[in-house]
This record gives structure tokens, sequence and C-alpha cells, in this order.
């Protein structure tokens, strides 16, 4: 008799705890979708300031890999359509995906690839006269 009710004992108790994490999964994965929904609405409700978090999130990657200037707040562009880009040097190892961080002032562009969070190439930037 006393060994049935160990047992219906700890069947209780791994029912309840199962129960009490399945909550505390459900209350984290609520907080951080509410979380994630608000940023996704403020930043599209702010698209100046999306496009300033893309750029800052580029630059901390890439600047964990070379060094960037510190002074500078570059241009990004995203590479869509590589076919368009064919025949030019800087983006012979490119894909569709990767990012180009533009520094004019420092006159330095730098190809990164976000899928595997590599610099894929870093070339002076000419700009030029109109030639």
């Amino acid at each position: 008799m006393k060994e049935n009710a160990n047992k219906m004992n700890t069947k209780r108790t791994l029912v309840n705890l199962v129960v009490i994490i399945a909550i505390a999964a459900a209350i984290i994965f609520g907080l951080k979708w509410h979380s994630a929904n608000n940023r996704a609405n403020q930043l599209s409700t702010n698209p100046q300031a999306a496009a300033q978090a893309a750029v800052q999130t580029t630059v901390d990657k890439v600047g964990k890999l070379v060094s960037l200037p510190s002074n500078e707040t570059p241009t990004l562009a995203t590479v869509s359509d590589i076919s368009k880009l064919k025949g030019q040097t800087f983006f012979a190892n490119a894909q569709n995906g990767d990012k180009v961080l533009i520094y004019t002032q420092h006159k330095l562009a730098v190809l990164y690839r976000p899928s595997i969070d590599k610099v894929i190439n870093i070339a002076p930037l000419n700009i030029g006269n109109g030639q």
C-alpha cells in the first residue's frame, strides 16, 4: 500500500514539475515575442532608425574581423543582383546578400558576407570625377 502511495506522490511531483516548466517556458517565449514585436514596430515606424541600426550592426560585426575607421559612419549597401556587378574586380567573389560598407572620406570599401561572418574583400574606393 505504501509503495503505491509513493508511486502516486512521485507521479504527482513529476506532473507538477512538467506543468511548472511548461508555464515558465510559455512566459519566457511570450516575453521574448513581445519584445521582438515591439522592436519591429518601432523600426517600421521609423525607417531611418532601422537603417542606422542595420549599419551599426554590420559595422560592429565587421569591426570584430578587421580594423575600420571609427570617425566616419559608412554607407551600407546590399548585393541584390550579382549579375549586374560582373566585370567589377571588387565583386569577383561576391554573392547576393553580401554587404558593402562604403567609407567615402577614408576612400575604403569592405565586402562582408554575413552568412559566414567573413570579410570577402577590402579595397580602396575610387570616387571618380565624372570619368
